[in-house]
């Protein structure tokens, strides 16, 4: 039995929706439309802390740890390398800090007694028995069930205005070809609302090199709006939509937990019978409310031809183009009983062979959003020129980079020593065009 050519091509659709990555033999970019907005930031209202989330046991780096602000919705998470910058306001100096990762114990720390960098957080590995757990579920497809038939009342059915940092980056090898940064404001839709979420860029900065691209232009659509599609519990088509669940295997794995939550760890793959390319990974669920907390999974990339027609729009003539990694993260927040979209991360590597070149050509894309802020409201969503289209490029002006205090007292994810090494050679060529 083989799933029908119709579910492949609506799934494809949604993917190409999610995360694109365009290959021409043009260097035109396309430019965004979005707005920019003029900010007046107040200095000196804030205090700025640095630090690292590590194993408490070995001294690993702990990657996508949660790391908010006590009693707000002010957040971020560390870094691939385990490193966060959070910026807090003053009148919050009197709260903790918590750090949390799953699989390990929470940890409250205060505000005011933290440095402004080079704060080392070790967090403990959480045991879990099973006589913690009253329920052991035997059924993964009935979990799974459960997941959906909760979801209306796990997940925030409000209206809600996010402040939120967004990233993309292509690399060739090692070499940053572009690297974009935004701020955001997102308008999110409640979880059983069928209208899209919204962007409005807030500020932003973007650097190109082409001369790392060979003859190609590598580039990306969706921006901001491919990071939102990974939030599989507001845009469930390619996982957790019911009729597509059949094309999946379930199975239940370990135990772990979050903070004082007790997690099922369900892990998946597409069934056997199924040809086209889908996902495989785990999906972390509180035991207690059947709420999705976390998602790590990543796509099938067996079948080169299909996968790259999911993933390519266009490519140049006499190359071989597919992707060769695919992998997904999301997390959510909690507050009040109501979980909401925390942060995602993608990252896909495309392999291109040249029909008449001895070296094959990777390059590796990234794009991250996490949320810093939010709040219910009552306003409407994004209108006109104020909404950044769905299918944006990310402009290729250079603006802001010549700026080490370009972001004010926006909060962003801390950037990788390799991103930070790129934007310093960005302001040093930004400083030889100036003088």
């Amino acid at each position: 039995m083989k799933a029908t050519k119709q579910t492949f091509v609506q799934n494809a659709r949604y993917f190409m929706i999610l995360f694109v990555g365009i290959l021409l033999s043009s260097s035109i970019m396309a430019n965004g439309n979005a707005r920019k907005k003029k900010l007046v930031l107040q200095e000196g209202t804030y205090k700025e802390v640095k630090g690292k989330v590590v194993d408490a046991s070995n001294g690993d780096d702990l990657v996508f740890a949660n790391v908010a602000v006590e009693g707000t919705n002010i957040a971020t998470v560390t870094n691939s390398e385990g490193s966060f910058i959070l910026k807090v306001p003053n009148d919050l100096l009197a709260k903790n800090l918590i750090v949390s990762y799953i699989g390990y114990e929470q940890k409250a720390l205060p505000v005011a007694s933290l440095k402004s960098d080079k704060n080392k957080i070790k967090l403990s590995v959480l045991t879990v028995s099973l006589d913690a757990i009253t329920v052991f579920p035997k059924d993964p497809d009935l979990l799974i069930e459960a997941v959906l038939n909760h979801r209306k009342d796990n997940y925030s059915q409000d209206e809600n205005m996010m402040t939120a940092f967004y990233r993309e980056t292509i690399r060739k090898r090692r070499a940053y070809a572009s690297l974009s940064e935004a701020v955001v404001e997102v308008y999110k839709q409640g979880y059983t609302n069928h209208k899209n979420d919204a962007v409005k860029l807030l500020k932003g900065r973007k650097s190109v090199d082409y001369s790392k691209l060979d003859t190609l232009v590598f580039k990306l659509q969706g921006g901001p709006y491919s990071t939102l599609m990974l939030d599989i519990m507001k845009s469930p088509y390619m996982i957790l939509k019911y009729d597509v669940l059949k094309e999946y295997d379930f199975t239940i794995g370990n135990i772990t937990r979050q903070d004082d939550r007790i997690l099922y760890v369900l892990n998946f793959k597409q069934k056997d019978w199924i040809e086209e390319p889908l996902f495989y990974g785990s999906l972390y669920i509180d035991s207690e409310t059947m709420a999705i907390v976390s998602a790590s999974y990543s796509i099938n990339t067996e079948d080169k031809k299909a996968v790259g027609e999911m993933f390519i729009k266009r490519k140049p003539p006499g190359a071989e183009v597919y992707p060769t990694k695919a992998s997904y993260l999301v997390t959510y927040r909690e507050q009040n009983g109501k979980w909401i979209y925390g942060y995602s991360r993608g990252e896909i590597t495309f392999k291109v062979n040249w029909k008449k070149r001895f070296f094959n050509t990777y390059y590796h894309t990234g794009i991250e959003m996490a949320v810093t802020d939010w709040e219910k409201t009552d306003s409407k969503t994004f209108r006109g020129v104020e909404r950044m289209k769905s299918n944006i490029v990310m402009s290729d002006t250079e603006m802001g980079f010549a700026d080490a205090d370009f972001w004010g007292a926006y909060n962003v994810i801390e950037p990788e020593k390799s991103i930070e090494s790129a934007i310093k050679k960005i302001q040093k060529n930004i400083e030889k065009l100036n003088n």
